[in-house]
């Protein structure tokens, strides 16, 4: 019985400390784009992104899963998950998609994921403005929103 006690000690304690140091891992790896900007949202109101888009000097990027994309989206944006700009695409695979020559406002459902990618797409030579504003907040300040598959 003790050996039994003893063994799962130690599978207990080597568990918190591999959880321990996956956290380390982590925070480090997440903590290399701290440094890039922007650091917080943009300033600028929904009329001003209104006017932007429709002046084709902008264009809206959803940052958000696939999921969510086909359960509705705005009209117009581009769709670029998150998750696989941070762990999948390559710069010239981002390149191939979106436009240098705009302003790209980012958005998802509450901001955080925006504000991520605004970061990456910067550091790849983008004038990007993270919008804190979900794609409910979009809608309901209306941006016209479609439900259709992504090809």
């Amino acid at each position: 019985m003790i050996q039994a006690l003893t063994f799962l000690r130690r599978g207990f304690l080597s568990c918190v400390l591999g959880a321990f140091l996956c956290t380390c891992v982590t925070q480090k790896a997440s903590a290399d784009d701290r440094d890039l900007e922007p650091k917080e949202h943009t300033k600028d109101s929904l009329d001003t992104v209104k006017e932007k888009i429709a002046e084709k000097k902008a264009i809206l990027v959803d940052v958000r899963d696939l999921v969510e994309w086909n359960a509705g989206h705005v009209q117009g944006a581009v769709l670029l998950p998150w998750r696989e700009l941070q762990d999948k695409l390559t710069e010239a695979q981002v390149k191939e998609k979106l436009p240098k020559d705009k302003i790209l406002y980012t958005h998802c459902a509450v901001g955080y994921r925006s504000l991520r990618a605004a970061k990456i797409l910067k550091k790849y030579g983008y004038e990007v403005r993270a919008l804190k504003p979900g794609y409910e907040e979009l809608v309901k300040a209306g941006f016209p929103s479609e439900k259709k598959n992504a090809p």
